[in-house]
């Protein structure tokens, strides 16, 4: 289906172009640098219609940053696509301190926008698919009132498959792009990026064992864009 779309939108596209993006995002002791190339598609009567495929490295750090019990079917009891409209189950769910998390994924992605002038657009990307690696860090599981050090991992494989039910480490971007001159524009908004380690044991075992551990992290981005 997805590709059925995407044949369509090319042929009735006039208009191709490349792009390489660069951008700092910044949040409450964490923070990112991402670099990515896009290759865009303009339809429309005025090509203001935009959507491309390309690819993206994102670099995470931060400091003293909670990890939470990641699995759709233990913070929603539901594994399906209505889980994003589903309250967290807090009851369900334990933490992972990580001192100083780092994790490097690289993803391909889709980007979709409109271009309301020749100067300004408004755009949304997000990851769909990659592989993430970082050191491996001792982290204290938190079960309630108790603690634990415990040893983990930057969750290799990374998949975009709804909400919770995501896997691994996956960006996205909100944002407004100004164009300075024909090839250089300034970019800015909200990225909002999931970031995932894995315990090397299940060290929660309520309501099921469990290893994997997500934090969602939302930073403001700033950054350029260069045509090609």
């Amino acid at each position: 289906m997805w590709r059925s779309l995407l044949l369509v939108f090319i042929v009735q596209s006039a208009v191709a172009q490349s792009e390489l993006n660069a951008g700092v995002a910044f949040g409450k002791t964490q923070g990112t640098l991402s670099l990515a190339y896009v290759h865009n598609w303009f339809a429309g009567e005025k090509h203001n219609l935009v959507i491309g495929l390309g690819g993206r490295f994102t670099g995470y750090v931060g400091r003293n940053q909670y990890y939470v019990t990641a699995p759709a079917k233990l913070t929603s009891n539901g594994t399906g696509p209505l889980v994003i409209f589903k309250e967290n189950i807090t009851a369900n769910m334990d933490t992972l301190l990580v001192a100083k998390p780092n994790v490097y994924a690289f993803n391909a992605m889709i980007n979709l926008g409109y271009r309301f002038s020749e100067k300004f657009m408004m755009g949304f990307n997000i990851d769909l698919v990659g592989i993430s690696f970082g050191g491996d860090r001792r982290g204290n599981y938190i079960n309630g009132a108790q603690g634990k050090m415990t040893n983990s991992a930057v969750t290799t494989f990374n998949a975009l498959l709804v909400s919770d039910n995501d896997l691994g480490s996956l960006n996205s971007e909100l944002y407004g792009r100004y164009m300075i001159n024909k090839r250089w524009a300034v970019r800015g908004g909200p990225q909002f990026l999931f970031t995932e380690y894995t315990t090397d044991s299940n060290v929660q075992q309520y309501p099921e064992p469990n290893d994997r551990f997500r934090k969602k992290s939302l930073m403001f981005m700033i950054g350029t864009s260069f045509n090609l």
